[in-house]
């Protein structure tokens, strides 16, 4: 049973009088600075302009975090600079396992600790980090954070952050509205619907206490060989693209969190993944001003509060050929001074092996801070690359203006957030606004229009319960993005028979062996209908086998592909009947697609992605815009 809390303001002002009156003998100016930027990040609360253009952070009020800033230790600044990982569902009392990770990694053994040895100005969240149990205790984990950064010697709230792009990447699971990814947005069409869907994301999550978020997505998926980025982007027409970045951008900050575009100057014509090895974009300067700029260009116009950088060579922009996060050409001399950005930038985790590869875990951190970072996210080990940059500091490397300059961009992010005024959230707020029933209603609608119908030669779709009521269903159960949904093909086979259809489920799985192939051929016998779920299939994935296999039964077959939409170009010929896209196997876009298919809803869905031919990829076999109606 949760207790709802005394007022979040109540909570601030009695922590913060607290410090200060342990403080103020000592520094008294510090913590009269601390409130006078409480004050004035006060008057920017709720606001969605930039964090640089609001006028209420301008002139006094920046002053104010300027002196805030002067009063700080060496330590305390270089804190400021990092969002790191901290494990455990509870900021002061996690698992003995958590502890056990937390002291391995970063020598401390909860959040709070952490915070307090290295002040650091953010904490990121992750399921695997044991952060994202269910909202209540997010918001309790939060709130833990929060008092353990005003309990410091100078007080200052905290950016809590992780990556809810929705779709295939999301940190927060159910009860939590999940909303359709990035290109099942894209195959909307709906600039209206993308704003709403980052209304919603952006209203929970606040309502959690998780102020910044890593999304949207703004590359622009031009390579379907790109195996990170893919349905994570909104499409492959760079205009297209821009217009959806932008309303999501106006959609997370009106809901009074941070949206942060990803991945500059742009991941989305890679064949490699940056978590694993350096990318290269081989783009002529023309072409990424054509090509990758467009979205980010939006995002800045739109008034965008935090960009995220790539760990990405782009030859054309940087000749020395340094990972984008490190470039100072690409932060400083393109976003910073050619796209006119001046507010927050943060890098990529910096645990990924594309950032590692040049350089050591030391030399990281004060490269991206020379090149033009303000935020370094979750360094492998934060020891090593704390005393990096205080090192380069003490040594001169790295000048004092310098890392104020990127202080000051957080603290005013911090201000326009309305963290300093009150960073506390309440048991009242998240049970009025986590998966609350417009949030949930909202996303289904949303969700029905995406779905794309490819193909129908047969005119087997939709489905009639008079001539196709017993359905057998097959394919991919890839794990949950959050572990709160699915298997795919339970929960399309129960949103069938919901509809009144009698179906069944047999999980196949990615790579299914041929024994499974003829149970579920076996299966299929019988049945008025088969629908397959694909994930990802490729020229030698034994799907492929599965649909022929099962076509040659003369049952009919349904193609969903549950990932990427480029299956179907793996499947010509194999014999299916039909082909529909839903863009993630998460439970919104599976049951809209069901709807899809059963007749409930018509199909909306457009390509927002060119498919190729698998035996010429030089030929489209279905433009973009494509989509079939009823």
């Amino acid at each position: 049973m949760h207790h709802d809390r005394t007022s979040r303001r109540t909570l601030l002002t009695a922590t913060a009088a607290a410090v200060a009156a342990t403080a103020i003998s000592s520094t008294p100016a510090a913590a009269s600075d601390t409130a006078a930027a409480a004050s004035t990040a006060g008057t920017t609360a709720g606001t969605t302009a930039t964090t640089t253009g609001d006028e209420s952070v301008r002139g006094a009020g920046r002053e104010r975090l300027k002196r805030l800033i002067s009063r700080m230790s060496l330590e305390e600044k270089v804190g400021q600079l990092f969002v790191m990982r901290a494990y455990g569902h509870s900021a002061t009392a996690p698992d003995q396992v958590d502890i056990d990770l937390n002291l391995k990694e970063m020598g401390v053994r909860t959040a709070a600790e952490l915070v307090a040895k290295y002040h650091v100005g953010g904490i990121i969240y992750f399921a695997w980090a044991h952060n994202t149990r269910d909202p209540h205790q997010i918001a309790d984990l939060s709130n833990g954070i929060q008092r353990a950064g005003l309990a410091q010697e100078t007080p200052v709230p905290l950016l809590i952050s992780t990556d809810q792009e929705h779709g295939i990447i999301a940190r927060v699971g159910k009860p939590a509205t999940l909303v359709p990814g990035a290109m099942a947005l894209g195959a909307g069409g709906s600039r209206s619907d993308a704003r709403k869907a980052a209304q919603i994301a952006g209203a929970e999550l606040a309502a959690m206490g998780i102020v910044q978020n890593y999304a949207p997505v703004a590359d622009v998926n031009v390579n379907p060989a790109n195996p990170v980025i893919g349905v994570r982007s909104f499409g492959s027409d760079p205009q297209a693209v821009a217009g959806m970045v932008a309303a999501q951008v106006r959609g997370y900050q009106g809901a009074g969190i941070a949206a942060t575009s990803k991945h500059f100057p742009g991941h989305g014509d890679t064949k490699d993944d940056s978590h694993y090895s350096l990318p290269t974009i081989h783009h002529t300067a023309e072409q990424w001003e054509e090509l990758d700029a467009p979205p980010f260009r939006a995002a800045i116009a739109a008034g965008i509060d935090s960009i995220m950088t790539a760990h990405i060579v782009v030859p054309a922009l940087d000749p020395a050929k340094d990972p984008a996060t490190l470039s100072k050409p690409i932060l400083t001399g393109v976003l910073r001074e050619r796209l006119g950005y001046d507010g927050v930038v943060v890098t990529d985790s910096l645990a990924m092996a594309g950032v590692r590869q040049k350089y050591g875990d030391d030399r990281v951190p004060v490269l991206a801070l020379l090149a033009g970072c303000d935020q370094l996210l979750n360094p492998p080990d934060l020891p090593v690359a704390w005393n990096a940059v205080l090192k380069a500091v003490r040594d001169g490397e790295l000048s004092m203006a310098r890392v104020e300059e990127s202080i000051l961009r957080i603290l005013l992010l911090k201000a326009k957030l309305g963290l300093f005024r009150d960073p506390y959230v309440s048991h009242k707020d998240v049970d009025r606004t986590v998966g609350a029933r417009a949030h949930v209603d909202a996303a289904d609608r949303i969700a029905e229009g995406t779905t794309t119908l490819l193909a129908n030669d047969s005119g087997l779709l939709p489905l009639s319960r008079r001539t196709h009521r017993n359905v057998l269903v097959v394919g991919a159960d890839p794990a949950s993005p959050t572990a709160t949904t699915g298997p795919p093909t339970t929960v399309i086979a129960k949103a069938l028979t919901e509809l009144g259809f009698t179906a069944t489920a047999l999980s196949t799985g990615i790579t299914p062996t041929q024994a499974k192939i003829k149970e579920a051929v076996a299966a299929a016998k019988g049945k008025d209908v088969v629908v397959v779920g694909t994930y990802n299939v490729s020229a030698t994935s034994p799907q492929r086998t599965l649909v022929r296999e099962l076509s040659a039964t003369g049952v009919p077959v349904v193609a969903l592909a549950i990932r990427n939409p480029y299956d179907i170009a793996q499947l010509v010929g194999t014999g299916f009947g039909a082909s529909v896209a839903a863009y993630s196997w998460t439970d919104v876009e599976l049951r809209a697609a069901v709807r899809v298919i059963a007749g409930h809803s018509e199909p909306g869905g457009k390509l927002p992605v060119p498919i190729q031919r698998a035996d010429d990829p030089a030929k489209v076999l279905y433009p973009v815009g494509h989509g079939l109606t009823y």
